[in-house]
C-alpha cells in the first residue's frame, strides 16, 4: 500500500497590489516565517510553485558539488 504525500489545499486572494497570504497551515508545515524569502517557479501549462530560497539553495550546492566561498583570502 502506498503511503498518501502531505498535501495542503488552500484558496488565496490576490490582492489589488498582486499580494497573497499564504495560508497559515501551509505556512506551518513548510516553516516559513515573516522575512523568509521565497521563490515563485512558473510553467504555463504546468503552473506556478512557492518554495522557500533555502531550500533550493541546498538543491543549488548538491548540483554544483560544493559551496561557494564567501570570501577568498588574500
Amino acid at each position: 500500500m502506498k503511503k498518501k504525500k502531505n498535501t495542503f489545499i488552500g484558496v488565496c486572494t490576490v490582492g489589488e497590489k498582486g499580494q497573497i497570504v499564504i495560508p497559515k497551515p501551509a505556512r506551518e508545515m513548510f516553516g516559513i516565517e515573516a522575512g523568509d524569502s521565497v521563490l515563485v517557479l512558473c510553467d504555463k501549462k504546468k503552473g506556478m510553485a512557492i518554495v522557500k530560497a533555502d531550500v533550493m539553495q541546498g538543491f543549488a550546492d548538491k548540483i554544483l558539488g560544493s559551496e561557494a566561498p564567501d570570501d577568498e583570502e588574500e
